[in-house]
């Protein structure tokens, strides 16, 4: 699986752009705040129908203009696709696959699978629950369809349950109907549990051997799955804190309060690890997700990479560049030095200057 090039109209600060990528190492090169990340973005975009900021769509157009568009080109098992992405302000965005529009966002995961990984990512470990269920959740939905209709329920479920345990105290006759979403919550909610205990379980044999090479076999890396509340009991917890519920006025139990835990020689290192623990461990789990992909595709996943080289030592940047070398890639950072001191292979460069590209 490879891209082949990429046009944006109005997208971010690119009026206009096209490029064609190399099937190996393409890097994008230029001071800050010119454009670079923004072409990432867009081709994550049409991968998973979201931003990797999280970014409205209405944020991601042009300023001034109403709409935009994105055009990506990929070859896939020796077949071609067009992927087109229409950005609208007030409006839902439009998508279609080699001209035939689709309906729903995971019509669109699998088509193209991408791994995006940038600075932020190396935080994983020591943020909140949010993030680390945002990074299974972004994973799973690009491998596993079903999940994508699971989890949307199971959100849509939560955010009527949220908006009814409000509403009740102004009108308290509707309590009945809370009976309905909390079935649905269950039924839902197990789906999702399991799906990502799965994921976890998978995530963790890999990364083990990853972990064990980083570390030169100093370290054993234990990802755990940590559910709010496991499956045999989510029904009655859900019983159980229906009063809290009705007094906090939202919903306290279920997989959206979910995490992992990432352990080292057995300990927690969320709380007693050190930064470079944190960050190595992290590392483990962005390598983990192309492995992951691989195997399930068995085809090699698109990887984006948000200048995370200069936030990794030596060592660190040796593994991830060794570990790359059979995938396309595409490569954000401020200057060249890094790649030619490690006589790292490149096979096209773009230098990137207020959102005009050009090809050396």
């Amino acid at each position: 699986m490879y891209i082949e090039s990429i046009q944006l109209k109005n997208f971010r600060n690119y009026r206009s752009l096209e490029m064609e990528f190399d099937q190996g190492t393409n890097i994008l090169y230029g001071d800050n705040a010119q454009g670079k990340t923004n072409i990432l973005e867009s081709v994550y975009l049409c991968g998973t129908s979201k931003s990797h900021r999280g970014s409205k769509d209405r944020e991601m157009i042009l300023f001034g203009e109403e709409e935009s568009h994105i055009r990506l080109f990929i070859h896939k098992n020796g077949i071609q696709y067009k992927i087109d992405m229409h950005l609208k302000k007030n409006k839902p965005k439009g998508v279609a696959v080699n001209g035939v529009p689709i309906r729903k966002a995971k019509e669109l995961l699998g088509v193209i699978n991408v791994v995006f990984f940038s600075p932020e990512d190396l935080n994983i470990i020591k943020n909140g629950p949010a993030e680390r269920r945002r990074f299974t959740d972004m994973e799973l939905c690009q491998l596993d369809p079903v999940y994508v209709s699971d989890l949307s329920g199971y959100n849509h479920v939560i955010n009527q349950r949220n908006k009814l345990l409000k509403d009740l105290w102004s009108s308290p006759s509707l309590k009945d109907t809370l009976d309905i979403w909390d079935e649905q919550l269950v039924q839902y909610g197990l789906k999702v549990i399991r799906k990502r205990r799965e994921f976890i379980r998978e995530l963790n044999e890999i990364a083990s051997e990853i972990h064990h090479n980083l570390t030169g076999g100093i370290e054993k890396i234990e990802i755990l799955y940590e559910p709010d509340v496991p499956e045999e009991l989510l029904s009655e917890k859900v019983f159980l804190n229906r009063e809290r519920d009705l007094k906090l006025k939202t919903s306290s139990t279920g997989p959206h309060r979910d995490d992992f835990c990432v352990r080292i020689n057995g300990i927690d290192i969320r709380k007693y690890g050190s930064q470079g623990q944190q960050r190595t461990a992290a590392l483990s789990l962005k390598l983990s997700e192309i492995y992951l992909v691989k195997k399930k595709i068995h085809d090699e996943p698109i990887l984006l990479l948000d200048d995370v080289l200069s936030e990794l030592d030596s060592s660190r940047q040796n593994y991830l560049l060794g570990s790359i070398h059979d995938i396309q890639t595409i490569i954000t950072c401020t200057g060249l030095d890094d790649f030619v001191s490690h006589q790292f292979e490149i096979n096209k460069v773009f230098h990137v200057v207020k959102g005009e590209v050009s090809g050396l």
